[in-house]
């Protein structure tokens, strides 16, 4: 009798230490499930964070379910309603929209759900994740043109979508760097091209027409300077003009080979994809970060385009 109490005393212990032990793996207690919540798949750079992301994921034994809002807000929100209603171990968002989520993002945190936040900023300074400061980019773009342009330059600027932070502080690097310390270069226009080449190509088409000279193009992201490439070239105004874009995707990497772009702004895909892995197993792991992960900007030229052409 005294042996059987023994033994079942040890089987509740060891049963004690397996639950301990598994709250530890799974930060809050949850699911052991990891939700992916894109902003949208169709998007090319993200689909670099993403690739990043999941070859991490697997290599560490992730359990993790991937989700597309396919840039609709709230598609975003009721998914990741749903991850908390599901008692989800971690959350790594990007954000459709950074204001409209953050009372979802609130109560994954009420319930101990851990968010982390990749490529876009939300409205809320409690969160971090594995982000790149897109001043840094702009600040760059800014100081290759402010050193390139001719005197008396003309220049358009192609925004990404205006009402996501990105977009405004890589304007905001820009404008710092190049327009506030060359007076002389003038700025024509300026438009929200929502990150998009169809819109790049738009504009500079219309822009061509209002504007004999255009000597530099400075666009927020690849896609929309590569639709600008594409316009200028049809009209026979690229030889001259300075094409700037960020992310250095392969084929804006491609585009400085060329020459056709003039410089390309590396947004590490995949030191932000790796990063958020990392985040996310602290916290699942028992051993929550207390800070995010700052991860740097390159800038590219035909000058050390060699060291990053595919």
């Amino acid at each position: 009798m005294e042996i059987s109490k023994k033994f079942g005393v040890l089987c509740l212990i060891l049963m004690i230490c397996g639950v301990l032990s598994g709250c530890s793996l799974l930060g809050h207690g949850g699911s052991g499930k990891v939700i992916y919540a894109n902003y949208n798949d169709d998007d090319t750079f993200c689909g670099q964070i993403k690739a990043a992301f999941t070859a991490k994921a697997q290599a560490e034994g992730l359990d993790v379910t991937y989700l597309d809002a396919k840039d609709d807000g709230n598609l975003q929100i009721d998914q990741i309603n749903q991850a908390v209603s599901d008692n989800v171990s971690a959350i790594v968002l990007l954000a459709v929209d950074g204001t409209s989520i953050v009372p979802s993002v609130q109560k994954a945190k009420e319930k101990g759900i851990p968010v982390v936040i990749l490529n876009r900023d939300l409205k809320d300074p409690t969160v971090f994740g594995a982000m790149s400061d897109d001043r840094e980019a702009g600040r760059m773009q800014g100081e290759f043109m402010a050193q390139n342009l001719p005197r008396d330059a003309r220049i358009v600027y192609l925004m990404g979508e205006s009402s996501q932070s990105g977009a405004v502080k890589r304007w905001e690097g820009f404008k710092a760097a190049c327009l506030d310390k060359r007076p002389d270069v003038k700025l024509l226009a300026s438009v929200d091209g929502g990150w998009s080449k169809t819109e790049g190509l738009k504009a500079l088409t219309l822009w061509m027409q209002m504007f004999p000279k255009i000597d530099g193009v400075i666009a927020g992201n690849d896609n929309m300077a590569l639709g600008a490439i594409q316009a200028l070239k049809a009209a026979g105004r690229l030889q001259g003009c300075l094409v700037s874009g960020v992310d250095a995707t392969d084929a804006g990497l491609k585009a400085v080979q060329s020459g056709d772009m003039a410089q390309t702004i590396k947004q590490d895909a995949k030191g932000q994809g790796e990063g958020a892995v990392t985040l996310v197993q602290g916290f699942l792991k028992g051993n929550p970060p207390t800070e995010g992960l700052s991860i740097p900007f390159t800038s590219i030229t035909r000058a050390n385009i060699a060291q990053f052409a595919k």
